[in-house]
This record gives structure tokens, C-alpha cells and sequence, in this order.
């Protein structure tokens, strides 16, 4: 509740709500949904997979299209801005960072069903906290190499804004 709260809140006090709150939102909402809905340990087990996947379709529905989702979480999580016109080059990595991003989800998505099935529950927590750290860590720092290389490759330079 309190996270749709501070989305309303956001909305009415700036006219938009940021993607990573828009997902974090989403993600929450279908795990509260899921726990509430069973009393079942593996039911209760399925949020974990079903988040990822949420995040999966989200990444992947935007990957293609003029406003990747990557390209907004740089705009909103470090201020990234970008030119008027967008920049082909820059555009094309931000649509295959989100592609990136998709498939990062939809592997979460697999090895943590996999586990749920095969492993008990404390162990299928341990190990799902530890490949969603693992994969996290990974993507950030695979994007973010990536992101300079491209921008080397392109002669574009990054610039930070006075405060």
C-alpha cells in the first residue's frame, strides 16, 4: 500500500511517477497478491519466479520501441539526459541493454523455478537471494562497461550537469 501511496503522491506533486517505482509497484503487488491469496509455502515460493517474469515482460515490452526502459531508469535513476534527438547509436544500445535486461529476468525467471521445484525451502531462498545478487551485479556491470564502450566507440562524451 505504502509504495502505491508514494506513486499517487509522486503523481500528483511532480505529474509523473518514475519507471523503477512503477515497477518496484508492480513486482509488490504481485507478490502481496500471491501471498494473500494462499496459504501454500509454494504458492508462496511462485512470487519469486512470477516477479521476474513481470520484470521480464516489462524490459521486453519497451526493448523495440522509441522509449526503452533502460534509457528512462538512466534518466531517473542517474540523471542521465539525453539530446532532443535522439542519438541512433545511443538509442540502438539502449533498446539492446533492455533486451539485456528482459533476458536476465526471464533466466532469473527460469533457474528460480527450477529451484522452487527441486530444492527445500530455506535452500531455494538462500540460493534464489543469491543468483538474484549474482545476475544483479552482473547486468550492472556488463551494462555499464558496455554504455562506455559505445560512447567511446561513437565519440560521444558524458557530460555531468552543475548542481
Amino acid at each position: 500500500m505504502a509504495i502505491w501511496l508514494t506513486a499517487v503522491i509522486r503523481k500528483v506533486a511532480t505529474g509523473s511517477v518514475p519507471s523503477l517505482l512503477r515497477i518496484s509497484a508492480v513486482v509488490l503487488t504481485v507478490q502481496t497478491a500471491v501471498v494473500l491469496a494462499t496459504g501454500e509455502l509454494w504458492l508462496f515460493l511462485l512470487q519469486f519466479p512470477l516477479a521476474n517474469l513481470c520484470m521480464c515482460v516489462l524490459f521486453a515490452r519497451t526493448a523495440g520501441g522509441p522509449n526503452p526502459l533502460v534509457a528512462r531508469l538512466a534518466a531517473e535513476v542517474v540523471a542521465l539526459r539525453q539530446p532532443a534527438t535522439p542519438h541512433p547509436g545511443l538509442h540502438r544500445f539502449f533498446q539492446r541493454a533492455t533486451w539485456l535486461w528482459a533476458g536476465i529476468f526471464l533466466l532469473l525467471t527460469a533457474g528460480l523455478a527450477v529451484l522452487m521445484v527441486t530444492e527445500p525451502a530455506k535452500m531455494f531462498l538462500m540460493l534464489s537471494t543469491a543468483a538474484t545478487v549474482a545476475l544483479a551485479v552482473a547486468g550492472t556491470v556488463a551494462s555499464t562497461l558496455w554504455f562506455f564502450s559505445v560512447l567511446r566507440r561513437l565519440g560521444v562524451r558524458l557530460r555531468f550537469a552543475p548542481a
